[in-house]
């Protein structure tokens, strides 16, 4: 359990150093974000969690 808390902090970390360093490119992202069709947004987030499984069973062996 302590792993889970681990990588919500990371995820806060990465999301707020983007957030800090390029807010203007954030708002540019999260504005196209709005726009895009839910099907391609699905897409992107199963990719992305698939993608983030793959990574964890790597590194976890």
């Amino acid at each position: 359990m302590s792993d889970f808390f681990v990588a919500l902090g990371l995820v806060f970390v990465l999301e707020g150093l983007l957030f800090a360093a390029f807010p203007d490119w954030t708002k540019r992202a999260m504005a196209s974000v709005m726009e895009a069709n839910d099907a391609a947004l699905r897409i992107v987030g199963i990719s992305s969690a698939v993608i983030g499984v793959i990574l964890i069973w790597a590194v976890r062996g």
